[in-house]
Formats: C-alpha cells, structure tokens, sequence
C-alpha cells in the first residue's frame, strides 16, 4: 500500500458522543476478524458505501498494517473507487466504539487529503496500540468480542466561487489628452470629454470650468469617471492609479496630481473638487492662441478581475 498515512503533526484525538455519519463496521467477534484477515493480505475491506457521491471502502488492519509501519496497532483507511477520472480532495475521520466511556474515541486529519487514480488510499497507520485495544477493560471489546469502528469522509465541494484580480502596468498608449478652447468663454456647469478606453475599461473626463459646488467658484474642479456605457456590476471594483495634469503651454512646469483610487458602483467618479485655483490656471495656463486649457491624464496602472458565474 505504500506510505498512505497521515503524519502525526497533521492529527487530532477525540471522543465524541456521535456516531461516525458515513460508514460504520460492527464486529460481533474480533478475535475471529484477526484470523480471517491472514488470507486477505492482514485487511479486513468493507462493501462500498457512498459519500460526496464517490464510492468509498473502509479498510481495517486488526493486527496493524505491517508495510506501513503499523505493527503493534490497529491501522485504518479509506480507499476511494479506483475507477475514478478526477481528483478528489476529502477530509477524514476515524473512529472506534468505547463501551466504557458510552462514546467514540476518533482521529480526525487535519490535512485534506487528495485522492486520484494513482493515490486511492488514505488513513492512519498507528490508530491504536494493540495492547490498549485488547484490554478489555479499557472497554473497546465488550460482550464477548464486539467492536466496532467508523469513518467520515468529508468530500469538499469543487471551487465554484472565485475571482482573479490582475494589474496592467504596461498600458498601450496610456494618455488621454483634452484640449477646451476658449475656456474664458464657456458658460457651463461642467463638460464631459469625449468617451476613451483604457484598461479595457471606457472612461470620461468630467471638468467644471467655475469649480463644483464646493469649490466656492475660485477653483477648477476635474474628475475622471465611468462611462455611462460601461457601469459597474454590484460588488465589482476597479483600481486606477493615474496622473491628472493641466498643461503648462509654454514649459513643463504643469500642475499634476496622483489618484490611487478604487472605482465601485457607489464610487465611479473621483477626482479634486480644488484642482488648481482659477486664477493661477488664467494668468499662466491659458494657451495664448486658442485660450485653451489642455487636459492630460496618464494611466500607470488598471486593475481587470475575471469573476466565477454567479449561480
């Protein structure tokens, strides 16, 4: 059987009132089970049983399982269905029955245990020392020779609920520019820039030329948001980290600020209600040719996350 057993690190001893729910053997002579078992390789299997819908057997060494180090003890373990096509991740319990206490003295393995056609069994080597079985006044044999163990197999579900969260460091061409003529001239709450897409993602600029209602009419008030056309789904969140600049029309002394920001269904607009005074962008950022207020932002990374169907 090869090394099938769990580490000692890796195990829990209990008692429990509970009867173990998946398989349970009750031997009404145990001293006959040892001998039978000397024509059947020193292993006592059970029919199948059921569990996870996978057909498992619960396989006893009542002399211990001599090629996997469990001379001296009672061994146990489970064997999945070798004719299966997938992998099988499962958590295991293994009891016996204690007259004495009125409960179930049970191993649990901590580690999930992965199951496929080449690794078929799992369990436990040293479940009990021998000598501690066979006194009968420990109570693990009453009433003339009977016993009786158990297993849980607890088959994890398969992964249906996950998302992939990645970030695009290396944007293809990660600036979008907006030149607004005649910016002394304009006579509105705010304009939108023409939609872009970045990130795989469309995208707006959305500046209020006498500030936003907080800006007191003294500053110029420039948000990056979502495109109309392309919402976010509830729960669904995108990271941007861009620089936002006014261009400076004749050097390169341009006013920029950094957003790292969280775009979300209640948060698809964000941006600086007091991006730059009014009156700085008039006396310095106004191009003298068209008078107008050029608009960059350059994007340094956008996150994209892939998400399992919702069922």
């Amino acid at each position: 059987m090869g090394s099938s057993s769990a580490l000692a690190s890796t195990i829990v001893k209990n008692w429990r009132e509970h009867p173990p729910s998946s398989y349970s053997l009750k031997v009404h002579n145990f001293s006959q089970l040892e001998k039978s078992t000397t024509v059947s390789d020193d292993k006592y299997q059970s029919r199948p049983f059921s569990s996870g819908g996978y057909n498992w057997r619960l396989i006893v060494y009542p002399k211990g399982n001599e090629k996997d180090d469990g001379s001296g003890f009672i061994s146990m373990y489970v064997e999945i269905d070798s004719k299966i096509t997938t992998e099988v991740f499962a958590e295991l319990r293994f009891f016996v029955y204690n007259k004495k206490e009125n409960k179930y003295f049970t191993i649990q393995d901590l580690e999930v245990r992965r199951f496929n056609a080449l690794k078929t069994v799992w369990g436990l080597q040293q479940f009990l020392p021998l000598d501690t079985f066979n006194d009968l006044k420990n109570g693990y044999i009453f009433e003339g020779g009977h016993c009786e163990f158990g297993v849980d197999v607890i088959v994890a579900s398969p992964l249906t609920n996950w998302e992939i969260l990645s970030f695009d460091e290396k944007l293809s061409k990660p600036k979008f520019s907006w030149a607004l003529k005649n910016f002394s001239d304009l006579n509105v709450n705010n304009l939108t820039s023409d939609i872009f897409s970045m990130g795989g993602r469309k995208w707006v600029l959305r500046l209020y030329p006498k500030g936003d209602t907080i800006a007191d009419g003294k500053w110029l008030s420039i948000y990056l948001e979502m495109a109309a056309s392309d919402t976010l789904k509830e729960d669904e969140k995108i990271f941007v980290q861009a620089n936002l600049r006014v261009l400076d029309p004749l050097g390169s002394n341009h006013i920029q600020l950094q957003m790292n920001v969280w775009f979300e269904v209640q948060n698809a607009s964000w941006g600086w209600n007091k991006f730059m005074s009014l009156a700085e962008l008039r006396k310095t950022y106004l191009d003298n040719k068209e008078h107008a207020v050029n608009v960059e932002i350059e994007f340094k990374v956008v996150s994209a996350t892939n998400y399992s169907p919702i069922m």
